[in-house]
């Protein structure tokens, strides 16, 4: 599957793999396509960085846990999955970054985390557990194959789990046009709150919507 979508990329969307793909935005740097099925817009693969070009981008984060304004901004994602959270829970974070914060906050809040980044934390092991619940923050946009890689993540959740997820939302095209959050070249995936919908429904899960950018999915039992 992963070769077929690296080879007809503008033809089947990387997250729900219909064919139902149609243009949805041109800048200088990139086309965007749009699943009709999904909702989600995608950056064709011919248009995605090399992996040493996008190490690059991320190794110019600044991301750390001595910096209080960051723990701010992870704690949007962090209070609500506390208030769900059994005390002394096993977690993932996944897609780490190269200061990982939000497992240190949890861990701090009493609970037991690993963790994995694809470039920083690469432990295979941390994809061989089952856990209670995982945290990706600001990580969907980053995936090339989102239907694969969430449903790997899902896998690893034990029943009644929760999957904690932070990234920006598309809202319509007009917005879409002038977005600076698609300017990004590491980012080429884009969610909606009816794409979350359509994971919901095919995992069966329970979705809530917190804020504008944090969606809590939960594993039925």
């Amino acid at each position: 599957m992963h070769n077929l979508l690296k080879n007809n990329a503008a033809l089947i969307c990387p997250l729900c793999y219909s064919n139902d793909v149609v243009d949805y935005h041109r800048d200088a740097a990139r086309d965007y396509q749009y699943c009709n099925k999904c909702q989600l817009v995608f950056v064709p693969a011919r248009f995605h960085l090399a992996e040493a070009d996008e190490k690059m981008v991320y190794d110019q984060h600044q991301n750390s846990p001595e910096d209080n304004g960051y723990r701010l901004f992870l704690s949007r994602l962090l209070t609500p999955l506390l208030e769900r959270l059994t005390p002394n829970s096993e977690g993932l974070d996944f897609g780490s970054g190269p200061g990982p914060t939000l497992s240190l906050m949890l861990s701090e809040n009493g609970h037991n985390m690993a963790i994995y980044d694809p470039f920083y934390a690469a432990d295979p092991n941390a994809l061989k557990q089952t856990y209670d619940f995982i945290t990706a923050t600001e990580v969907l946009e980053h995936l090339s194959a989102p239907g694969l890689e969430l449903d790997q993540l899902w896998r690893l959740l034990r029943p009644g789990g929760w999957l904690g997820i932070m990234t920006k939302l598309v809202i319509d095209e007009a917005a879409f046009a002038g977005w600076h959050y698609k300017n990004d070249p590491t980012h080429i995936s884009f969610f909606s709150p009816k794409t979350f919908q359509y994971i919901a429904q095919h995992w069966s899960a329970e979705v809530a919507f917190i804020g504008d950018d944090v969606i809590l999915l939960q594993k039925p039992l």
